[in-house]
């Protein structure tokens, strides 16, 4: 990690050095940064949300929000970029789903926090 000139002098010198050897790397923490980006618009939720529940496809989601197909389209191709979502064609539909639990553990601990 690259160090950077500050304007003050740690008080707590023993605490930043058993700190700092403990933070991700830089590129790690901007890869984090834009997680939260594409988790922080409540439509990107919304469609998360439904998919935690079922394996469902484009028009479906779009009647679920009240939505567009087209507007559907394009979140769920931000959530796919982003690896939250994964698409498999069935016939001639294409249904969208969580990619891993990961993303489900994730929505749920922040529900969670939320109702504190």
């Amino acid at each position: 990690m690259e160090t950077k000139k500050t304007d003050c002098d740690a008080i707590n010198i023993d605490i930043v050095n058993k700190v700092r050897p403990k933070m991700p790397e830089m590129n790690l923490l901007y890869e984090l940064s834009d997680f939260f980006k594409v988790m922080g618009d409540s439509t990107r939720i919304q469609l998360l949300w439904a998919l935690e529940e079922s394996e469902m496809c484009v028009g479906d989601l779009a009647v679920l929000l009240n939505m567009t197909k087209s507007a559907v389209s394009h979140q769920l191709k931000v959530l796919r970029i982003s690896k939250l979502v994964r698409a498999e064609k069935k016939g001639k539909n294409v249904y969208y789903s969580l990619d891993d639990d990961h993303v489900k553990v994730i929505l749920e601990k922040a529900l969670e926090h939320v109702c504190e």
